[in-house]
């Protein structure tokens, strides 16, 4: 009784000497501050390197710009957590390299839609077309707007290049190659008849090249956010991953 006593007088010290509360509070967040920043200084870096990833192809960016100014990540997040459930619905668990060359990082903070990190081939061009063009035409329960106009709207991807300039700038790497061919790559994912898909392959690893919204006509802003999706969560071989890397878990 004695203690308890003693640490209620300690405790209303604190409350009522906003001066010797705010002396505590300092002392609280600076011990805590210190057990979490100070082993960064220790690490060659925070991002462990992961076999796969890659930058993203000029189309694959611009789809991925399209995203971010449309909303997506708002309900959409990309993080798939450390837990059993999240990784029986969604797949293996988000590594920070996955975003490493994401500026900014599409984690999200909500989920009104599902989890986004692992869509890469779940479903295929026609059923994303379909969704973006109508949710509810294949989700009834959806509550997400379409977005039929990313059909109407083309692109030519003429300033593409200076998109990958902007990203070399916060350490992407792109190459002075993979600038030199930013036009040439765009058009050559979306119409492989229209360049060299092959050397497309050569510098972007596992692109997928085709036409993504099934209009052959002309490269639509469609054609840029489907090949975005598709490609999310299909970079990194994650059987090699779990036998080599269960360290990383």
């Amino acid at each position: 009784m004695a203690l308890s006593n003693k640490i209620w007088e300690g405790h209303a010290r604190f409350e009522k000497n906003s001066i010797v509360l705010l002396i505590g509070i300092l002392i609280t967040v600076s011990i805590g501050g210190l057990v979490e920043i100070s082993p960064l200084f220790y690490l060659d870096s925070t991002i462990e390197e992961v076999e796969g990833m890659r930058p993203y192809t000029p189309l694959e960016l611009t789809g991925r710009n399209i995203y971010v100014r449309e909303g997506c990540y708002t309900c959409h997040s990309q993080m798939v957590r450390p837990m059993r459930d999240e990784a029986e619905r969604y797949g293996h668990f988000s590594l920070a390299a996955e975003s490493m060359y994401d500026h900014p990082f599409q984690w999200g903070s909500k989920r009104t839609g599902p989890d986004l990190a692992r869509v890469g081939g779940r479903y295929s061009d026609e059923w994303h077309v379909a969704h973006l063009t109508d949710p509810r035409s294949v989700v009834p329960e959806s509550v997400m707007p379409g977005y039929p106009f990313l059909a109407e709207r083309p692109i030519e991807g003429a300033d593409i290049a200076e998109h990958l300039k902007a990203n070399v700038a916060v350490g992407v790497p792109y190459s002075e190659e993979m600038i030199e061919n930013a036009v040439a790559d765009f058009n050559t994912q979306a119409n492989p008849d229209a360049g060299d898909p092959d050397a497309l392959l050569a510098r972007y690893p596992k692109a997928q090249v085709r036409d993504f919204d099934g209009n052959p006509e002309m490269i639509s802003e469609l054609d840029a956010v489907i090949a975005y999706l598709q490609m999310l969560g299909t970079l990194v071989d994650f059987s090699a991953f779990e036998a080599e890397g269960e360290n990383l878990r």
